[in-house]
């Protein structure tokens, strides 16, 4: 008996192995059955229109659909007032459409996302201030911690801190706009896709932070990062959305002006593509960062810039906690030959 029983056993392994590794195909031609066995990824004489039709499930990870503002065509150069213009000229020049767009949560992904390739990452990184509204501990405490981080991040040899924003969602949440602020507050949240440099703008900052020749004369390469966080407990209602750099097009990005009382910046705003891929990271929290590139003076091989916008997670609670974060922006340099930078070197803008 226990003979037997083990051939038996043996016997039905065999059978299970040759129905896993070879599929039998059964159809019906000219009336009477037939059968033919398929070897590894053979494709079955007939079925080419039902492989189109038909194929594997793809795996959907955790995401929202979500309105971003994308900026119409235009034939003008936009530009945004960040304060009422005189003479009853428009605040802005330019009109936005607004599309539903799948967001997905960056926390999901298995290989983590890079500065360097989708032009962001998220990191661990508590800081030592408590207060935000402590104009002086952010200038001495958060700085020096944030070109801590972005050298740590960006592999560069030196950083230099060079503006912050505090920002807070309005009360009642009204659509999002430009930012601009409210009755000489913090600024809003910024629902419109931006990038905060463009190929010009982000040439001119390396002299802007650096005034030193000699400092000047050992930059290989420079990079702009911003930095981005809670502070005010998990974001529920209207996180940073960001553009993953390798869905991005030139034609993409327009040039656009952003007009200040004493000076006027240059921005890229971004023109609708259906390949743009967007991510977030849910319930970011006080202990973390984001950092995200918005330029680079290597032209290939690296992400340049990384478009981003604040958005409304839909279903949002009425009693969830408004928004409330720190951006801070930093420049990068690299030096000759000390740099821990490890992408193929490629020439660079600017130098």
């Amino acid at each position: 008996m226990h003979k037997a029983h083990a051939s038996g056993a043996k016997n039905s392994l065999e059978r299970l192995h040759t129905s896993v590794c070879n599929t039998r195909v059964v159809d019906a031609f000219e009336g009477s059955m037939r059968s033919h066995v398929l070897r590894r990824n053979e494709i079955p004489s007939g079925q080419p229109a039902l492989l189109r039709r038909y194929g594997p499930a793809a795996a959907q990870l955790p995401s929202v659909v979500a309105g971003l503002a994308y900026l119409k065509p235009t034939s003008e150069r936009p530009y945004h007032y960040t304060y009422e213009p005189e003479n009853g000229a428009p605040w802005q020049n330019c009109e936005y459409d607004v599309r539903a767009m799948r967001i997905t949560d960056a926390r999901s992904f298995s290989a983590r996302p890079l500065v360097h390739r989708e032009g962001f990452e998220l990191w661990d990184a508590p800081s030592a201030v408590t207060d935000y509204g402590d104009e002086r501990a952010i200038t001495k405490t958060y700085y020096e911690e944030m070109a801590d981080l972005a050298c740590a991040v960006t592999g560069a040899t030196h950083a230099y801190v060079f503006d912050h924003l505090v920002r807070k969602r309005e009360p009642g949440r009204p659509a999002l706009t430009f930012g601009r602020r409210g009755d000489g507050g913090k600024a809003a949240a910024n629902g419109r896709i931006h990038n905060d440099y463009t190929e010009e703008s982000g040439c001119k900052r390396l002299g802007l932070v650096l005034k030193d020749a000699g400092a000047l004369a050992t930059v290989e390469r420079y990079c702009i990062v911003n930095i981005w966080r809670s502070i005010k407990g998990p974001i529920l209602d209207t996180p940073l959305a960001v553009c993953d750099s390798q869905t991005l097009s030139a034609t993409d990005l327009v040039s656009s002006e952003v007009r200040y009382p004493t000076r006027t910046g240059e921005i890229y705003l971004l023109t609708h593509s259906p390949l743009h891929r967007w991510s977030y990271f849910s319930a970011m929290d006080r202990h973390e960062a984001l950092i995200f590139k918005q330029y680079d003076s290597q032209v290939s091989g690296v992400a340049r810039y990384t478009p981003h916008a604040a958005f409304d997670l839909p279903n949002t609670p009425p009693d969830a906690p408004l928004r409330e974060s720190i951006e801070i922006r930093c420049l990068v340099v690299y030096e000759f030959g000390i740099s821990t930078w490890t992408t193929a070197k490629k020439p660079c803008r600017c130098l």
